[in-house]
């Protein structure tokens, strides 16, 4: 009678299917600004579009962006959509662009497990394009939340 009931418990065990380890709840989501891959892929570089679509991480320190700290403001380069302004933008060290908070509004979060481990996942809420993920290891002195983005997803306008 035990080995049944232990038989029973692993077989419950190993069929229990939860909703805690799915992802992207973006997937979901339906954004103003929609391409078809071929769309995305004609308007973007091979590295762009794998930030920007398929939720990639560019090399640490390959933004000329990383070391970027004129006045203007940073938009998504799927889109236009201003993102981040640069007098919130820091050197955090990674080797990412890092800022201590987004334009309200413009960044969708949603959490992803892709490395085993629940993070904040940011992209553009206009698009939907990847932009990187959101920590709680930023400056302390204002929000301490660091933005970690791939530079290859945004634009700069410079201040005019």
């Amino acid at each position: 009678m035990h080995k049944y009931l232990a038989l029973l418990t692993l077989i419950v065990l190993f069929n229990c299917n939860s909703n805690a380890q799915k992802t992207k709840t973006e997937a979901t989501k339906t954004y103003a600004v929609t391409k078809t891959d071929a769309d995305w892929k004609a308007s973007l570089t091979d590295m762009e579009f794998y930030v920007l679509r398929k939720a990639g991480t560019e090399r640490p320190f390959s933004s000329p962006l990383n070391k970027n700290y004129k006045d203007g403001v940073y938009v998504c380069k799927g889109c236009d959509t201003p993102l981040f302004k640069s007098e919130h933008k820091f050197d955090s060290g990674t080797g990412w662009p890092s800022f201590d908070r987004e334009i309200k509004g413009n960044v969708d979060f949603s959490t992803d497990y892709n490395l085993g481990y629940a993070r904040t996942e940011e992209h553009c809420a206009t698009c939907g394009g990847h932009l990187g993920h959101v920590f709680t290891d930023g400056p302390r002195k204002t929000t301490g939340k660091r933005h970690c983005i791939n530079g290859v997803s945004l634009k700069f306008i410079p201040k005019s």
